[in-house]
């Protein structure tokens, strides 16, 4: 299951085959795609999951299943390319008038010197110079092209753009005087006008035969990808059919509603109507409404904002401006190689596509639920999904310099890591950053995600050894419910998110993955809503519940995160702009927005390392006669003073009781951990001023605690706390404290018999 053999040529080339499905999750009885890019013929085959390879790619955990030999057999392959990079488009001609036209827009560029064009609206072929575009041009200086399909006039602004300052565009050809005009406005307080380019144009544009576009140009062949990408933000565009004045052209700008222009009003698109939309709304008498492309960032602020409001559905019309880049992505387009359908009788689980090539292998995971109706085990193993998304492509071990010395260690790289570097279409994690430096705010699974596989292992996470992260530390939990015999189905985030709380109720004890960080608040409500109902939850990482994201219908498989002014973040949201687009609602930290988690599960985020982990040592707590079950068959002292993630039990991120944000005062803590490094360190929000307290050698609260927690009607939560807790599961073949401790757990959550409720001491 591991890389093939390769030598280290081969390594640098990276992976020559790369796939996605079109669906992480999948009911029994459902179907789903898979896109397949290679420059090779291939072989697939589907196997089912039964855990992960260890550090040397050893380890039997697939096995082939009878349903997928429906795809079984050679495929010829294909290399498919991606249209990478955000813009709206209309696919409307531009309406050309004998008297003339304007093309006007607010442009704030984050890139204005890139070296390369950069279109910003219009109708253009480069092929047969026939259309008229604004746009800037590798030094930054804002251009203006027409043409009849003879030599195009063009007009290049005198001063280059300034970067993330506001400038107005006006764009006229009249055709009666025979001139072309190019105007630059700058947005300031008062507006500082930057000057005027004329030119003698005689010839009327000509329709150009491709769509109109906005933050990038596009031909008119639809297999041929958008180019010069714009970077920044846009507002307000708008074309008409007639030249327009310096007066009239602020006019436009203060107010472009269609009884204001009458007649001569061919398009004017407000970006602050239906922000949370995949489509642009022209208020324009033509209604030439357009759709975006790849996800640009929208609820941004525009030029008139100036502090009035920090959330865009309360006033929306300062909210007038997208964010396109060039390096955005939401859904690589790549065309489908096979379908599988799933029977209704397939067994719930962890399943992936086998796709070898003669030098590569690839592995594309998807997730099979029970479908509604049909009889589910006890226990529900939640897989979290939004959680590999907002990590989905992350280039932290290539692209960030702090990240080795934060680990204590060089990164190690591996095949795919190879790939993430030179193979940017397949886009970003939400801890990286635009090509403009600007935070990325979206993640989507319709692409390769090459850090989801089974035996990847982090580059940069782990000193002793390349830890299993997020997709694969869950393929732990997965190997000690198979190595044990629990019966278990499987669901996603998505699940989740979409069926709630109908979910959750068809099961007695829910098991999170070891890292469940992002959660909608449809999901937490559901959480919430089945401990409420008596549920019982095994909290099986650290770092959970912890930032809020948001879902959208109009952009399937994405996600949105804003993140604001607190928590562990590699880049933070401008003002203004916290609020989700995708739903309107506050982003950031869910202990900032009021449901810390440890009001719901009793412990919360406390500390981060990534480089050795500690171990759990018993507390007085362990005695109590309501914590008898948890240490049964289990004299030690020290519990997990071994593992595959930095040694121990304890570590990476850990979570701690806190009843000033609301741990219950009748939480048990059992153990807390001990033998942290001085490169683990307090979170943000856990620091009100500097001090020498911020490393875990000077700091008590810098720690895990293993928690019970009964719940009303029965339930209970039981809070591991440590994402490294997963990694020392199988130690000495699963004969270890760590292993019995889950079982003990396991047993009791599965137990039909009520928790007793248990009122403060």
């Amino acid at each position: 299951m591991a890389d093939t053999k390769h030598g280290t040529d081969d390594l640098l080339r990276g992976k020559t085959i790369l796939a996605y499905a079109d669906r992480l999750n999948v009911a029994q009885g459902g179907a789903l795609a898979f896109q397949v890019s290679s420059g090779a013929p291939y072989r697939a085959s589907i196997v089912r999951l039964t855990g992960r390879p260890d550090a040397e790619g050893a380890g039997d955990c697939e096995e082939p299943v009878a349903w997928g030999e429906t795809i079984t057999g050679d495929y010829p392959g294909r290399e498919q390319t991606t249209d990478l990079g955000s813009y709206a488009r209309i696919d409307a001609p531009l309406l050309f008038a004998d008297c003339g036209l304007t093309l006007q827009i607010v442009v704030r560029p984050t890139t204005p010197t890139l070296g390369r064009p950069q279109f910003l609206l219009g109708q253009w072929s480069q092929s047969t110079n026939q259309g008229a575009a604004l746009y800037l041009d590798e030094a930054g200086h804002a251009c203006f092209v027409c043409g009849d399909g003879g030599a195009p006039t063009v007009l290049r602004g005198e001063r280059p753009l300034v970067q993330d300052r506001a400038m107005l565009l006006t764009a006229t050809f009249d055709r009666a005087q025979g001139l072309a005009r190019l105007r630059q406005v700058a947005l300031d307080t008062p507006p500082r006008h930057e000057g005027t380019i004329e030119q003698a144009a005689a010839q009327l544009p000509a329709a150009a035969g491709t769509p109109f576009v906005i933050g990038a140009s596009r031909d008119s062949d639809a297999a041929t990808p958008s180019r010069c990408h714009f970077n920044g933000k846009l507002e307000a565009p708008a074309v008409l059919c007639r030249p327009v004045t310096a007066a009239e052209a602020e006019r436009l700008l203060a107010d472009p509603q269609p009884a204001v222009w009458k007649g001569d009003l061919v398009a004017a698109w407000d970006f602050s109507r239906d922000i949370d939309a995949a489509h642009i709304v022209d208020i324009g008498p033509n209604r030439h409404h357009g759709r975006l492309v790849n996800l640009p960032t929208r609820a941004m602020t525009g030029w008139r904002w100036a502090g009035q409001t920090y959330c865009w559905t309360h006033a929306p019309d300062y909210y007038g401006a997208i964010h396109f880049h060039e390096d955005d992505i939401h859904d690589t387009g790549w065309a489908s190689d096979f379908e599988l359908s799933v029977p209704i009788d397939a067994t719930s689980g962890v399943y992936a596509a086998r796709l070898e090539t003669s030098d590569d292998v690839e592995y594309v995971p998807f997730f099979v639920s029970v479908a509604p109706g049909r009889e589910t085990a006890d226990l529900l193993l939640l897989m979290p999904t939004a959680s590999y998304l907002a990590y989905a492509n992350e280039h932290l071990g290539q692209d960030v310099a702090e990240t080795e010395p934060l680990g204590g260690h060089l990164s190690i790289l591996q095949k795919g890591d190879i790939s993430l570097g030179t193979r940017r279409e397949l886009g970003l994690s939400l801890y990286d950053r635009h090509s403009d430096d600007s935070g990325v705010c979206h993640s989507s699974r319709l692409r390769p995600i090459l850090n989801m596989r089974p035996g990847k292992r982090s580059a940069w996470i782990g000193r002793a050894r390349r830890a299993p992260w997020q997709f694969n530390a869950d393929l732990d939990l997965v190997a000690f419910l198979e190595h044990e015999g629990y019966r278990y189905d499987i669901a996603t985030d998505e699940d989740l998110h979409d069926q709630g709380l109908d979910l959750l109720g068809r099961y007695r004890t829910v098991m999170t993955g070891t890292h469940p960080e992002y959660y909608s608040t449809e999901m937490l409500d559901a959480v919430e809503g089945f401990l409420h109902r008596g549920g019982r939850l095994m909290y099986m990482g650290g770092n959970g519940f912890y930032w809020r994201i948001a879902f959208n219908d109009d952009w399937p498989g994405a996600i949105e995160l804003r993140r604001a002014e607190d928590g562990i973040r590699d880049w933070t949201c401008a003002p203004g702009e916290y609020h989700h687009s995708f739903t309107g609602e506050l982003g950031g930290l869910w202990r900032r927005i009021g449901r810390s988690p440890q009001s719901i599960f009793g412990v919360g985020m406390a500390s981060q390392g990534f480089d050795y982990s500690g171990y759990f040592k018993r507390t007085p707590d362990a005695d109590n006669p309501r914590a008898a079950f948890i240490f049964r068959g289990i004299d030690d002292d020290i519990i997990g003073d071994f593992g595959e993630i930095g040694g121990g039990a304890a570590g990476l991120e850990i979570d701690r009781t806190d009843e000033g944000l609301g741990t219950p005062a009748h939480t048990l803590t059992v153990a807390s951990s001990q033998g942290h490094s001085n490169l683990t360190f307090a979170v943000p929000e856990e620091v009100d001023n500097v001090n020498d307290e911020l490393v875990a050698t000077r700091n008590a609260n810098l720690r895990g605690d293993l928690t019970l927690l009964e719940t009303p009607r029965g339930g209970a939560v039981f809070s591991f706390s440590s994402i490294a807790w997963a990694g020392s599961l199988r130690h000495n073949g699963y004969a270890n404290n760590v292993a019995q401790l889950t079982r003990n757990v396991l047993d009791r959550f599965l137990d039909p018999e009520p928790f007793a409720e248990t009122e403060p001491d």
